[in-house]
């Protein structure tokens, strides 16, 4: 059984992994990766989002995200000041504990967090977030894959941990005190309130 966790984890501890060792990335580097980008140039802003959907519609453990250029390039230019962040995953009584890192330009990789602070070298993400922000300036969208590469996470649940991961950098207030002011971060009335929202 999982069993809630009320630990204190900042960004310093964590921030100690990263010296040492990054994670290793495992989805797609560049949006030429996924889809032809010369086939976008003549399509408008909402046939692209409709592409990008429509490609990654029914695709078992990926998730396509859309969003508009200003606010994917501002999802960026944060991720890049304030690198690291944790979510909390609940299941039954109990949750445990995903720490994301930002790797520039564009990707986000997260783990376990324990697998991460026993062996930042070791641990082997459970889902990557690519942001493209290729077509952020001539068509205003960016575009956002959730690849989920780890049986032990469920899509829904992947899913889920993207989104909010999405919604706390875009919102950066947590995110930014978890980075530059650890010792204001309350983590334990971080998760209260995640796990109001878990299951909306």
């Amino acid at each position: 059984m999982i069993k809630h966790e009320h630990k204190r984890y900042n960004s310093p501890d964590i921030q100690l992994g990263q010296k040492r060792s990054n994670f290793s990335f495992a989805g797609p580097r560049k949006l030429s990766d996924v889809m032809k980008v010369d086939l976008l140039q003549d399509k408008s802003n909402t046939e692209i989002s409709d592409v990008w959907m429509t490609y990654h519609e029914g695709k078992e453990k990926v998730h396509g995200i859309v969003m508009d250029g200003k606010k994917g390039r501002n999802l960026l230019g944060k991720a890049a000041q304030c690198p690291f962040f944790i979510q909390p995953v609940f299941r039954g009584e109990g949750h445990f504990m995903i720490v994301s890192q930002f790797q520039t330009p564009n990707y986000f990789l997260l783990a376990l967090l324990e697998d991460y602070k026993m062996d930042p070298a070791a641990a082997q993400p459970i889902l990557t977030v690519s942001v493209f922000d290729d077509l952020a300036e001539t068509k205003d969208v960016v575009l956002l894959r959730c690849d989920i590469i780890n049986r032990g996470i469920e899509d829904d649940e992947g899913y889920k941990l993207c989104q909010n991961l999405i919604k706390d950098y875009l919102e950066f207030e947590g995110v930014h005190m978890f980075n530059k002011k650890p010792d204001a971060f309350d983590v334990d009335e971080f998760v209260k309130e995640k796990e109001q929202k878990w299951n909306e």
